[in-house]
């Protein structure tokens, strides 16, 4: 049995599983379409949000100052070393299901249905908080133009309660963050009784997104090339005009907190960088993905990184790093200067960024479903492709009805915090994978070689676990109970229905 569980797939056979499933996804994916993709998902709620935290610290952690520009630049060292080895195994393996086939082809079946489950904490999971937040901008941006949403449809239900107990224990004061959840609270509608709250914004746009995911994949790649280009062109404007106002003694000093600082920035915007790893989940739709796919991965780091660091050093020109600590660092620093026509250009930048972002996970996830199913780990269903749109309809409407339900009543505290270790244990086992590919099947031609194997990935798997260690225990418990849920899931389900599983006992029934 210990044997069984532990059973790899060669890539020969993976691909030709591949070849041989009943419809497949389309090629029409090029090097362009694939950055797009990364910095579509790179570039989000990080740099609009995560960015003040960094600098100006908080109480639990100190800031990083004006160093913050060299905690991106550190957090970039630490994510190529992943990103290379994402982009050999990419440029190897062009399927669809990302870190779960190359730990299929690697670390056996049983950490392969694992890295699939985990998945599912960045990519849907996340995508609910992503959503939850995209519907938080949205409203605010619907407000600037004096158009106003009912509270009660802008706000999930627990939030609304968790506001009224605090303004209730503050003596009816109002913090200006909890004003929406508290108005949902005082006047939301009942039906038999039960009170009527729910985020229908965030509803709205997961459904939106899945539409588009649903008619085909080049049509994503489209909307999120537009999405994209203007969020890049919104960076850019905050950039350019952010520049006029810097004072170089707000610089000054460098490094206030010195590099402790510095490096508690780099754990805290490494969440910023997420993303990268999602173009992978597209190599079977990509028309040259051993060339391709490493073009992509690598080039959205590279600009990403880019974009950040000249950001990082206009915003705090700008501002004093002390003062940068809210929740929309960028359009604040416009706002102070009386600029609240340029401080709504950033915030429509930030629904513009979230939108892709939440575009490409939502692309990820079918994806990781479809090539389970194929292997039979999951039913057979979610291996279907429209046979007009040549997508994976099934687990694409799967995925965006679980994520836009829970979306609408969920709480984005409760579940932002298990992504984040979701996706690090991901990034471990890929870089783990490339040492043994190595040492199991040295001879196999490579488009794309991971350069300095192994220290390059001993690296990347050292900076994914520090990272990990640093999270909060509750986090590694709720971790722990997740994956333990899907190995019961796996025990009932995968186990029996593998199909390679049972093409061996067939093989072993013969002879």
């Amino acid at each position: 049995m210990f044997e069984q569980l532990f059973r790899r797939k060669n890539l020969d056979q993976i691909a030709r599983d591949a070849e041989a499933t009943e419809g497949r996804l389309k090629r029409t994916l090029g090097a362009l379409d694939l950055m797009s993709l990364g910095v579509g998902a790179i570039i989000g709620t990080g740099i609009f949000a995560i960015i003040g935290t960094a600098s100006a610290g908080g109480a639990d952690h100190l800031g990083a100052g004006p160093a913050v520009s060299l905690s991106f630049v550190i957090t970039a060292i630490a994510c190529a070393f992943c990103a290379l080895c994402y982009a050999e195994f990419a440029a190897l393996v062009p399927i669809s299901g990302s870190a779960y086939t190359y730990s299929y082809a690697t670390l056996g079946e049983l950490v392969a249905w694992i890295i699939g489950w985990d998945l599912i904490i960045e990519y849907a999971v996340g995508n609910v908080a992503v959503a939850i937040a995209w519907a938080a901008y949205f409203h605010q941006l619907l407000e600037g133009f004096g158009l106003n949403i009912p509270a009660w449809l802008s706000v999930d239900y627990r939030s609304a309660h968790q506001a009224s107990d605090l303004v209730a224990a503050a003596g009816g004061s109002i913090r200006p963050d909890l004003a929406l959840a508290y108005e949902a609270w005082t006047a939301h509608p009942t039906l038999f009784g039960i009170p009527i709250i729910f985020n229908s914004l965030a509803v709205l746009i997961v459904a939106a997104v899945t539409w588009v995911l649903v008619i085909g994949i080049k049509e994503s790649a489209r909307a999120n090339n537009i999405m994209v280009a203007l969020k890049l062109v919104i960076l850019l404007f905050f950039i350019g005009v952010g520049s006029f106002y810097v004072t170089p003694e707000n610089w000054s000093p460098f490094m206030p907190n010195g590099f402790a600082g510095v490096w508690t920035g780099a754990s805290l915007i490494f969440f910023a960088f997420i993303g990268f790893d999602a173009i992978s989940t597209a190599s079977e739709e990509c028309k040259n993905p051993g060339r391709d796919i490493p073009i992509g991965i690598i080039g959205s780091l590279v600009i990403c990184t880019v974009v950040y660091v000249l950001i990082a050093m206009v915003l705090t020109g700008m501002e004093p790093w002390q003062q940068l600590g809210v929740a929309d660092p960028l359009a604040e620093a416009f706002a102070r200067r009386g600029m609240d026509w340029a401080a709504g250009i950033i915030s429509f930048g930030a629904v513009a960024s979230m939108a892709a972002v939440l575009l490409v996970f939502q692309l990820g996830q079918p994806r990781i479903f479809f090539s389970m199913s194929r292997d039979g780990l999951l039913p057979k269903g979610f291996s279907k492709v429209h046979p007009r749109y040549q997508t994976p309809h099934v687990t694409t409407i799967w995925t965006g009805v679980v994520v836009g339900v829970i979306s609408a009543f969920a709480n984005i505290n409760e579940i932002v915090e298990l992504t984040n270790i979701g996706t690090l244990f991901a990034f471990v086992l890929v870089c783990v994978g490339i040492i043994i590919l190595r040492k199991t099947d040295p001879n196999r031609p490579r488009v794309f070689r991971t350069p300095f194997v192994p220290a390059v990935p001993l690296l990347g798997i050292a900076m994914c676990i520090y990272l990990m260690a640093g999270l909060p225990w509750v986090t590694w418990v709720r971790f722990g109970a997740w994956l333990s849920v899907g190995l019961v899931l796996y025990f009932l389900y995968g186990y029996r229905n593998s199909r390679l599983r049972n093409k061996d006992l067939t093989a072993n029934e013969r002879e």
